[in-house]
């Protein structure tokens, strides 16, 4: 249209109204409509449109579905920082109160940049808070005109199912952020920077890690942060990319820090006083009064005839414990101990007075004798017994499985597993379990990192030896990343093969019932999706952060232990389609009491937990834990955990790895040495057996 034509249509118009009221009728002029820009957003159960109730602007209007029109009440953008802007204008989807529980009311207001504001479109359909973690839900499933939207626990129903051209295209992750360097260290600050990655549309976010934990997460134009560090520990930082939709890249290279303690501190600890024992069985129990230290006691230390016999540890807030139980010892034998009080500047303070103590003739207690079967550079992450007695287990980082007669000692390599990569982290040679028929198949089922993915493949052993041209791979496309890979293995008393994954560094997986990641997964023997799973897919149970422990009790029933982030790990009873609640609660911290989460059976702190190993003997979980340097013993009593005690505090370290032996006791295995930089055969590492009481 001309400029003068636009200035005729103008004329005519004003001309035609001026004569209507001239003649004294009324006159309704229909103005040429708004063009409407943006793309409708469908609900999959009822094929209503998402919308705003009755056209309004305002902020605080609610929305519902109604039939799709096309008006602009129902025209959706999405931007790249993970909003839903309406009306072509400055108006967002939001959830009311930035309320993270069930039910909360999804409405439109102003754009504020809130984290209340920002939504995942994901490829199973659903539509998720970033928030709360919790998908976009057509209240009660109704499918009529006007029926409300709201927040949900995400449960994959059809009502929490859109489709939209939104976000649709992009599954492509960032590219790895370069140069991860830092400067400016203090003793409870850093400064850790990094060159951009790139991403097909744009990094939205940068997220912040120290030895797989989160720290904190900036914008995606932000290249550097100020991180608060503890004086005096070492730590390794990285970063990862991840744009709008949800994508996360790999990680960076790791740089690892050690910040100076914040006041150099040379005084020791008074001496710990009033120490006594006392013997039941072959295990002994130690009391002492708490030392006294100008900066506070971090741990003790306690000495078996001479020898470090374990180490009770705190933390900054949390003095240690004043007791410990010795476990595993020779009958009548005599044992003179002593115990020392250390700062978090390693000062130690003299030895306190010695007791001694004699055994019992015979075991009484739960946890008798313990042998040390073998030693090996690299860490042993999956063991199995085979059918003759003796045991295999992967080495992570060295990629190869080793034989080992548990009476001799004697030791042999079977083979390396082809196309394993480790991830400078938690990757590498991960899972193993024995077929159900191996005595006549022989098959080893493995779970692995490769060069894309993580995976489940499996691998005849003949005639001693790996036969690598077997191999087939029954599972790919589980995501990877530096931490976060899961990687247990464990078939049931059903036959099925349950293995667990860790989220890949990425939350927003774990309630993702499409992706593999931030599951329990369950497999036939053959790699097919079994026809009672849950999902119609692979997944048993979702909400998920980085399960590594999986066992089965005397009523087939399947418990799981979970890393948390910085505040909870957790053991979980697993049911079928269940949804634990990870990212939005962690143990029972966040949003835990949303209808719909399942609770853990237990949990523990960070730092006495960091628990990747379970197994179950005779109804009793035994629970091995890595940075708590101890081993749980927890009765299962129903479908609770009771009479919880602790053995080996620090007596072997960092544990990883505990299974069934043949006579009724168990095997455990340490990951003390290169535990997070995946370089072979830089460790020190155990394997014991533990015999087991009544």
């Amino acid at each position: 249209m001309t400029i003068l034509q636009r200035g005729r249509k103008s004329f005519l118009i004003g001309l035609a109204a001026l004569l209507a009221a001239l003649a004294g009728v009324s006159a309704v002029v229909a103005l040429p409509a708004r063009a409407v820009t943006g793309s409708s957003i469908t609900g999959v159960a009822s094929g209503r449109c998402l919308d705003v109730i009755g056209e309004a602007t305002a902020s605080g209007t609610g929305v519902n579905i109604y039939d799709c029109q096309g008006k602009a009440n129902q025209a959706w953008t999405f931007t790249d920082a993970g909003e839903l802007r309406v009306y072509d204008s400055p108006m967002c989807l939001d959830v009311a109160a930035q309320s993270t529980t069930a039910g909360a009311k999804v409405q439109i207001y102003t754009c504020n940049g809130g984290a209340n504001q920002r939504w995942k479109i994901r490829s199973d359909g659903s539509i998720t808070g970033v928030q709360s973690g919790l998908c976009l839900d057509v209240a009660g499933a109704a499918v009529a005109n006007s029926t409300l939207v709201d927040l949900w626990t995400c449960n994959g129903g059809a009502n929490q199912q859109w489709t939209t051209s939104l976000g649709a295209a992009d599954t492509e992750p960032p590219s790895v952020p370069g140069n991860a360097r830092v400067s400016d260290l203090l003793c409870d600050s850093v400064t850790f920077a990094w060159t951009a990655a790139n991403d097909n549309v744009a990094v939205a976010f940068y997220d912040i890690y120290h030895d797989g934990q989160l720290m904190t997460s900036v914008g995606g134009t932000t290249l550097s942060t100020s991180l608060t560090v503890v004086g005096g520990t070492t730590w390794g930082l990285y970063v990862n990319a991840r744009d709008a939709a949800g994508n996360v890249s790999q990680a960076s290279s790791t740089v690892s820090i050690s910040p100076p303690p914040c006041q150099v501190d040379t005084e020791k600890p008074t001496v710990p006083t009033g120490l006594t024992s006392a013997s039941s069985g072959t295990s002994v129990t130690l009391k002492w009064t708490a030392a006294k230290d100008n900066q506070g006691v971090r741990a003790y230390d306690i000495h078996r005839s001479g020898t470090l016999a374990g180490t009770v540890t705190g933390t900054g807030t949390v003095p240690p414990a004043t007791s410990f139980i010795d476990s595993g010892l020779a009958p009548n034998t005599t044992y003179s101990y002593t115990v020392t009080a250390r700062d978090g500047q390693q000062n130690v303070s003299d030895p306190s007075g010695a007791v001694s103590v004699t055994t019992g003739a015979t075991c009484s207690n739960p946890v008798c004798a313990v042998t040390q079967v073998t030693t090996d550079t690299d860490i042993p992450w999956g063991l199995v017994t085979l059918p003759d007695g003796t045991i295999l287990y992967n080495r992570r980082d060295a990629h190869d499985i080793v034989r080992l007669d548990p009476n001799t000692g004697t030791k042999t390599t079977v083979g390396t597993v082809p196309n394993v990569e480790s991830t400078d982290g938690e990757g590498g040679l991960m899972g193993l379990a024995v077929s159900p028929s191996y005595a006549t198949d022989h098959w080893l089922y493995i779970m692995h990192t490769s060069p894309t993915d993580n995976r489940i493949v499996r691998i005849k052993l003949t005639d001693g030896k790996l036969d690598t041209g077997s191999e087939q791979v029954l599972l790919s496309g589980i995501l990877r990343n530096k931490f976060h890979d899961g990687g247990r293995l464990r078939f049931g008393p059903d036959g099925k093969l349950y293995a667990s994954t860790g989220d890949a560094q990425n939350g927003d997986n774990a309630q993702n019932t499409a992706s593999l990641n931030g599951k329990v997964l369950r497999l036939n023997e053959d790699g097919s999706v079994p026809s009672d799973n849950p999902f119609g897919n692979y997944v048993w149970s979702y909400g998920h952060r980085n399960p590594q422990g999986l066992a089965f009790d005397s009523q087939g029933r399947l418990w799981e232990q979970e890393f948390g982030n910085s505040i909870m790990d957790e053991t979980n009873l697993i049911t079928k389609g269940g949804n634990y609640g990870w990212p939005a609660c962690e143990g029972t911290s966040g949003t835990c009491g949303t209808a719909g989460y399942i609770a853990p059976k237990r949990t523990y702190s960070t730092a006495d937990g960091s628990c990747s190993g379970i197994t179950v003997v005779r109804d009793v979980l035994y629970v091995a834990c890595a940075r708590g340097t101890r081993l749980y013993r927890e009765v299962i009593s129903g479908s609770e955990l009771t009479g919880v005690q602790i053995y080996f505090n620090g007596t072997y370290g960092r544990l990883r790895t505990v299974e069934p032996a043949p006579d009724g006791g168990i095997w455990l295995t340490t990951t003390n040495n290169g535990d997070k930089d995946s370089i072979a055969n830089n460790s020190d590492e155990r394997i014991y057996h533990i015999a087991l009481g009544s």
